[in-house]
């Protein structure tokens, strides 16, 4: 670490990219505190410039940006042509398909960004926001400035963001990563931004409790508070990523007067089985990485300490106190195999997808395809779409970082995340035609061909299911069994428990939330899956006749037995191109003493299992009888893609993905024996997907 700060002093840029990759993975906090350190300083001690008025009382003292040269607007985009069916050239052009993917007639012009109406910003900190039981949290307001410098008197809307990864520290730039678009692009189109501390992280007092029914509650206040106050015109709009994108979503299932609209960034639908335990085993990979970033950035001290110190030192103690009754306890327990190893109460409260059909406001949502919310993010598109309520998803070939970021979201071919903030939020709140009808209600990049498809839903009408049957014997090495749409030859495969496969793949960057690739983008085995496949069985197609296209989620079902009565089924979809290369399409998990399913909350397309809800309750836990065999349902998280013909598709199956997935202390053991996987007609292990 010291090796890396030096490099950090001589070289400023790559600096600020290294502290934004390592503040958003939780690891950052010596890199972090002299930057957020810089920014303390010019609110707490140091001079500031001359304050501009005041919005709040009590509000520390205002700061004005530096001007900015506003750009000037940019062309108008060229005319779009109707999408294909299927997929459109990954290009920057706006026309989207809608309905049933063919397209519709365009607007008379295409949609521009409209310019900028001030040329600079303002901005207020912590000023302190009660709650209904006392607690303080504190924001920080951005507002367009007038030509003496201060905030204008006209009420603007105002988009409200509520993080728990401390604003200060998000506004100093080294939490850039996490931060999305720059709040100055709708700032200086007449909105003004409000950045909320939630209760116990940053600034705000409090004991921290992740996403509970109170911190809920809290944004649905914050929200009302804001179209309550004399710079607000009654008309409120959220945006965020990750933590960021769930609180919208907690405060829009509150339903607060004023709310118009939302733009959630990569949020989790189910916590549980999305990001916390896929298939039953404990995420190390991202979980801690994560508790350690909002207990790290949540003891730096407030930046008004100086100038409230009563109020600092109490939420100083909060956040110590807080660290040590929550996020300390909590990961224990889950991998000593406590209750927060099992799905429950605990999750529920905290799993958007429970409030989700509370959500009456327009929503656009964007994810990724190697997102830590992968399986998530769509899911709640789906409900919010079948309830009626207007709303669009661009999924992209992202990870949590870039996901979050939003820095490539221009290639779906709508324009950056800050014009489509600005699009939509114009719609919803300005009564500005936004043109909405032209970004398809899906729009998803195709893995192996690079093409952006644009459909009208997730599992659409226009897909049936396909089964690919398991076939023969494999073996550890690459002794490859086969992968047959016709009756499949009796054979077995033993699958060892290997702990460290997994270690340096796809996988491994996508569970730690993308801070290998943002550190080391280069490396070989993020694109290339073969090696690790030595370390577990694969089943093969021959090379294919014809292209085959799949969208959304798949199941694999496959006949195990194992002489514990447990073990872990690590599975993924791959794309074996003629040269050998493997492509890690996506990945599935599931633990054989939890394999039993909830038929009521599976998913089926042509009477075939294609996505499964396992119960993950201890009740339902119960390992298989040593010798037995029976079929276990893993759900593949769901993605986009096309095995090209003459490629191969594959399906690998390991024990064990490292650093994403750790056995509870009880389960190890019984996670170290060898798995046996079984196929043929009496024991049909198959995969299944929805073909187009």
């Amino acid at each position: 670490m010291n090796d890396v700060a030096s490099r950090l002093t001589i070289d400023p840029a790559r600096r600020r990219r290294l502290t934004a990759a390592l503040v958003s993975a939780g690891l950052g906090l010596a890199l972090v505190l002299p930057v957020a350190g810089d920014a303390l300083g010019t609110a707490g001690g140091r001079a500031a410039p001359a304050a501009a008025s005041a919005p709040q009382a009590g509000a520390a003292a205002s700061v004005a940006e530096k001007p900015k040269k506003c750009s000037k607007a940019k062309k108008k985009r060229r005319k779009c042509a109707k999408p294909a069916a299927a997929a459109v050239p990954a290009a920057p052009t706006p026309a989207a398909g809608t309905g049933t993917g063919t397209g519709t007639t365009p607007a008379a012009a295409p949609w521009t960004a409209r310019p900028a109406e001030y040329d600079a910003a303002v901005t207020t900190r912590d000023i302190p926001i009660r709650m209904d039981d006392g607690v303080v949290l504190r924001a920080d307001l951005q507002q367009p400035a007038g030509p003496d410098g201060k905030p204008v008197a006209t009420p603007l809307p105002v988009i409200v963001t509520i993080t728990a990864y401390n604003k200060t520290v998000l506004s100093s730039g080294g939490g850039s990563v996490l931060s999305g678009a720059d709040p100055a692009y709708l700032v200086k189109r007449g909105y003004a931004q409000l950045t909320v501390d939630a209760r116990g992280t940053g600034s705000s007092q409090g004991q921290w409790n992740a996403f509970s029914a109170r911190e809920g509650k809290d944004a649905g206040a914050v929200v009302e508070w804001a179209a309550s106050q004399p710079w607000s015109n009654g008309s409120v709009g959220m945006t965020g990523a990750s933590y960021m994108g769930i609180s919208q979503l907690f405060a829009a299932a509150h339903q607060p007067k004023g709310l118009k609209a939302i733009f959630p960034q990569v949020p989790a639908a189910d916590v549980y089985r999305d990001v916390v335990a896929s298939g039953g085993q404990i995420d190390v990979g991202f979980i801690p990485l994560w508790l350690g970033l909002v207990t790290a950035t949540g003891v730096i001290p407030p930046a008004y300490g100086l100038q409230e110190p009563q109020a600092g030192l109490k939420t100083a103690l909060d956040h110590l106190f807080g660290a040590t009754t929550f996020t300390l306890p909590l990961a224990v327990q889950a991998v000593l195999g406590g209750d927060p190893a099992y799905d429950g109460p605990f999750y529920r409260e905290r799993s958007p997808i429970e409030v989700i059909d509370k959500v009456k406001v327009p929503t656009f949502l964007i994810g990724g395809e190697f997102d830590l919310f992968q399986r998530g993010t769509p899911l709640l598109f789906e409900r919010l779409q079948q309830r009626g309520v207007p709303t669009k998803l661009i999924l992209g070939p992202w990870d949590h970082l870039q996901g979050s970021s939003g820095t490539e979201v221009a290639k779906a071919g709508y324009g950056s995340l800050a014009e489509l903030q600005l699009r939509w939020f114009d719609h919803w709140i300005g009564g500005r035609d936004g043109q909405l009808d032209r970004i398809a209600p899906m729009t998803y990049y195709e893995q192996g061909s690079g093409s952006w498809v644009r459909k009208a839903k997730w599992v659409d009408d226009d897909l049936s299911a396909r089964t690919w049957q398991l076939s023969g014997s494999a073996s550890v090495g690459g002794r490859a069994g086969g992968l047959a749409s016709g009756t499949p030859d009796a054979g077995t495969a033993v699958v060892p428990a290997i702990p460290l496969t997994g270690l340096c793949t796809r996988s491994a960057n996508q569970w730690t939330a993308g801070l290998p690739a943002a550190l080391l983008r280069d490396l070989p085995c993020f694109r290339d899956n073969r090696l690790n496949d030595l370390g577990g069985v694969t089943f093969d197609t021959a090379p294919l006749d014809a292209d085959v296209r799949f969208q959304g989620p798949l199941n694999a079902r496959l006949h195990v037995s194992t002489p514990t009565g447990d073990g872990m089924l690590s599975v993924a979809v791959e794309d074996v191109a003629p040269d050998g290369t493997v492509t890690r399409l996506s990945g599935g998990w599931q633990t054989i003493a939890h394999r039993a399913l909830d038929e009521g909350r599976s998913r089926y397309l042509d009477g075939e299992l294609l996505q499964t809800y396992h119960p993950f309750t201890r009740a339902a836990k119960t390992r298989l009888p040593a010798g037995q065999i029976a079929p276990v349902d893993v759900e593949i998280f769901p993605t986009g893609a096309v095995i090209a013909k003459g490629h191969r598709l594959r399906i690998a199956v390991q024990a064990f993905d490292v650093p994403h997935l750790l056995s509870t202390v009880p389960d190890l053991l019984t996670h170290l024996a060898p798995i046996t996987l079984h196929t043929g007609p009496e024991h049909p292990s198959q995969l299944t997907m929805a073909v187009r």
